[in-house]
């Protein structure tokens, strides 16, 4: 992530430019040049003025470090940050204050945004976010928060059947407990980055498995690859659960979710996919931790 962009710049300053000397001309031909003129430069100042409150306001927040219980939090359960260097972790706080600071979060059915809450999220996105600065996580987005699954309904009291929900225009559902759940056990399932993974995925009205970042040099070895990779989740061979098989969308999301809470196995057993993801992401996780000498993932999943 970045203060600001060129094209936070440029845009506003070149139709900035455009609406002074519009009011600039017109008021130039009614009360003279100078007021024409001087009215024109008020217009563009005024526009560029609006334009750089976000990247003064992250300029200002990127000035605060990380509260000490934040960044305890993120060496807990963020092992991507705990394997980070002084600046790396500087610059990965810095995107977590500038989330924190853009995203709007909401509860339903009795579901309250705590701190903590609102830092777990944060921090998924800033994990999708760390090897490529110039990306964004779309913060018009409302992230809303409701107790435990749910069903189309979001706060509706009767069980439901997801964890995460998120559409091409609209909020990002979690549900509280799949989110303290994921953080808790790092074992490829994480609601957090499932379905931010989805909001780099919708181009237009749908998700259809291609990244909008994704290189269009490389969409078509990228498509062959998910095809393969989910008639591979289908059969149950390897290991990424057979939801990833439903949808080329749920194959990118449950990838990512598998590619930064347990590289190691993706790696050794899907080594294309994984290859591909350190392509898109631009980074590659921190191994996870080798199992004790007879202990299994589920004996271990389950101590955690």
């Amino acid at each position: 992530m970045r203060a600001a962009r060129p094209s936070d710049l440029i845009v506003p300053a070149l139709g900035g430019a455009l609406a002074g000397l519009v009011a600039g001309l017109a008021l130039a031909r009614a009360a003279g040049p100078v007021v024409g003129w001087g009215a024109g430069a008020a217009v563009w100042l005024a526009v560029v003025g609006w334009s750089l409150r976000r990247p003064f306001r992250r300029i200002r927040l990127a000035r605060r470090p990380l509260d000490a219980e934040g960044r305890r939090w993120l060496q807990d359960h963020v092992r991507l940050y705990a394997g980070l260097g002084g600046e790396g972790r500087r610059l990965f706080e810095r995107d977590v204050t500038w989330l924190l600071d853009g995203l709007t979060f909401e509860g339903a059915g009795g579901a309250r945004p705590t701190g903590a809450l609102r830092l777990a999220v944060a921090a998924g996105a800033a994990v999708l976010l760390h090897g490529r600065p110039g990306w964004e996580i779309p913060t018009e987005r409302t992230v809303l928060l409701v107790p435990d699954t749910f069903d189309e309904a979001y706060g509706d009291e009767e069980p439901g059947v997801y964890d995460g929900m998120v559409h091409s225009q609209g909020p990002i559902v979690l549900s509280v407990r799949a989110v303290e759940r994921g953080w808790a056990r790092q074992d490829g399932h994480n609601v957090v980055l499932h379905e931010l993974a989805h909001v780099f995925d919708f181009e237009g009205w749908e998700a259809d498995g291609a990244p909008s970042f994704l290189d269009p040099r490389s969409a078509d070895a990228w498509r062959q690859l998910v095809k393969a990779e989910m008639r591979r989740a289908q059969r149950g061979d390897g290991i990424l659960r057979s939801y990833a098989g439903t949808a080329p969308a749920e194959l990118f999301a449950v990838a990512t979710e598998q590619f930064f809470e347990r590289p190691a196995r993706l790696r050794r057993h899907h080594p294309e996919l994984f290859d591909a993801l350190v392509a898109f992401y631009n980074q590659t996780p921190p191994d996870e931790p080798e199992a004790e000498p007879g202990e299994s993932l589920m004996s271990r999943r389950w101590a955690e």
